[in-house]
């Protein structure tokens, strides 16, 4: 998912920013915070990039409110494992036909029955390339998907997947392309939740106060930069489970702004730690931190499509080798990060210690050999832009100084307000210089890592910014969908990793690691892919 608090392709997308997200800056609004007792828990999130629709939300500062208000067939649990939801089972002979059965007893919040029928008419809408949903190429799997996306220019002659079929309310049967052996994994990402009829009637307005299916129901709109508030929804068939009595969503602009609120006691719960407070984090808040292992990687991109300045693979594994990771992890995030060497999070199956090799080792003589063959930036210039609001300066300034000295070329970290702005203008295509940029698992499998970052149709409906595009990645992208079994299909990918670790599109720079706390109102809590696990939030 995009953004770690980002990334397009997001779990959350990210589209992948952790840290990514805008975060900071509201403050106190006087209706959550402090007040121990009330039940209600208040979120820092950063203010979403669109309204507030599942198909249409990849990264994670909306997902973060999706997951609240919906339920989906499958989700993860503490352990990061998947784990049935609303479905009561899943079967499969052969990966490509599934047949699936709805558990009893959900509703939305507006009281219409949750029907097979509610979640392929929001699959089908989420398909269609009329719609120009973000999430788009995570349908793609499924039959009759390329009926719905014709291409730029041509008209769908369908609205409907042929692939998805309501065998009777509480019975859906998916039929794929092709088999694949994620696909239990991939329906626990938010893009897969039903919608109800109400939403067809009004998909704009809809967003600013959706109607899900989920243990929480809005309270009131969407306040844009302000706040999102929902309140237990008490016919949830698991609501028992479930302590807290209401989520209040708080919109920073600012990390270190929430941070300060956290300890004084005006937020509840901080996903990220910021720069500023790792230092202090674990005495400012004795006994309510976590130090989890997160999915997430931190990247610099480069628009390759879109700029020819860097087109050529050797300018950038240059810029890769003059950055010295490891004093970034230790003197930047104070350990809290630790040096990436591969396009896979270290918490997946497919991960290879030092992958990558000698392209993310420091080797200033080795970079300025690559960079003079290569023929340089013009003007012997580069700008990386940010999201300022997401703690990201630190970092970005620390690698633009170690570019620039180990180099010898100048390097401008340019910041962007929001995170949302530097999003929108890289899929306008109109920001040109380098980027940074972070994908946190939608789902947990190898191939979340690849195709909705890396791949050609990512470019159009996708976390593709770069514009990359080699035949030879696709092919083995659909040969490891294919593959008999999860092992096999790892081996796959994992030569697909290989020539993305040698045509660099993105310079992986870092891992996450989630360090994140809450005020003494709650006890204790878990969180996987990003995405507070609620029937797991004790509070005191």
């Amino acid at each position: 998912m995009r953004g770690a608090k980002s990334a397009k392709w997001v779990a959350m997308a990210a589209v992948v920013a952790l840290g990514a997200t805008a975060c900071g800056g509201g403050g106190d609004s006087g209706s959550s915070g402090g007040a121990k007792g009330n039940g209600v828990v208040s979120v820092e999130i950063g203010e979403p990039q669109n309204a507030l629709v599942p198909t249409n939300t990849y990264e994670t500062e909306g997902g973060q409110v999706i997951n609240a208000l919906f339920t989906g067939l499958t989700t993860l649990d503490a352990d990061n494992k998947v784990v049935n939801a609303m479905a009561e089972s899943i079967e499969t002979k052969d990966n490509k036909v599934w047949t699936i059965k709805l558990k009893p007893g959900y509703t939305f919040h507006n009281g219409e029955k949750v029907t097979a029928q509610s979640f392929i008419d929001a699959w089908n809408y989420g398909a269609n390339q009329s719609n120009a949903q973000q999430t788009n190429p995570l349908f793609s799997h499924i039959q009759g998907f390329s009926d719905l996306n014709p291409g730029e220019g041509k008209k769908p002659s369908t609205d409907k997947m042929s692939g998805l079929k309501a065998v009777d309310d509480s019975t859906l049967q998916v039929t794929l392309t092709a088999p694949f052996a994620a696909f239990t994994s991939q329906l626990s990402f938010t893009a897969f939740v039903p919608l109800p009829k109400a939403f067809f009637k009004d998909p704009k307005g809809f967003g600013e106060a959706p109607i899900g299916n989920g243990p929480f129901e809005m309270k009131g709109k969407f306040k844009h930069n302000e706040e999102i508030s929902t309140t237990k929804y008490d016919k949830y068939p698991d609501a028992s489970k479930i302590a807290v009595k209401g989520v209040n969503f708080k919109i920073y602009s600012n990390l270190d702004t929430a941070y300060k609120d956290l300890v004084a006691g005006n937020l509840d719960t901080l996903l990220t730690i910021p720069t500023s407070g790792l230092a202090t984090y674990k005495k400012d808040l004795p006994g309510r931190t976590v130090d989890q292992a997160d999915s997430a990687v931190g990247y610099i991109g480069f628009p390759i499509k879109y700029n020819k300045a860097f087109q050529n693979a050797d300018l950038r594994q240059a810029i890769s080798m003059s950055i010295d990771r490891q004093t970034i992890a230790d003197k930047i995030f104070l350990g809290a990060r630790t040096p990436a060497d591969d396009y896979i999070s270290p918490t997946i199956d497919g991960y290879r210690k030092g992958a990558c090799g000698d392209a993310c080792t420091l080797n200033p003589a080795k970079a300025k050999e690559l960079y003079k063959k290569s023929g340089g930036l013009p003007g012997n210039t580069l700008e990386i832009g940010y999201n300022s609001d997401g703690g990201h300066k630190d970092w970005v300034e620390a690698v633009a100084n170690q570019i620039q000295q180990n180099l010898g070329v100048k390097v401008i970290a340019k910041p962007f307000e929001q995170f949302q702005t530097i999003l929108n203008d890289l899929d306008a295509k109109k920001y040109q210089g380098a980027f940074r940029m972070a994908w946190s698992m939608d789902y947990p499998d190898m191939e979340n890592y690849l195709r909705p970052i890396f791949s050609k149709d990512a470019i159009s409906n996708g976390s593709n910014y770069s514009g990359y595009v080699n035949e030879d990645f696709e092919k083995l992208l659909a040969q490891g969908d294919k593959a008999p079994t999860h092992e096999d299909a790892i081996k796959t990918y994992q030569k697909a990793d290989d020539i993305l670790l040698k045509d660099m599109p993105y310079i992986p720079v870092y891992f996450y690691t989630m360090n994140f706390g809450f005020s003494d109102k709650i006890k204790s809590m878990n969180v996987a892919g990003h995405q507070i696990l609620w029937d797991t939030v004790k509070l005191s």
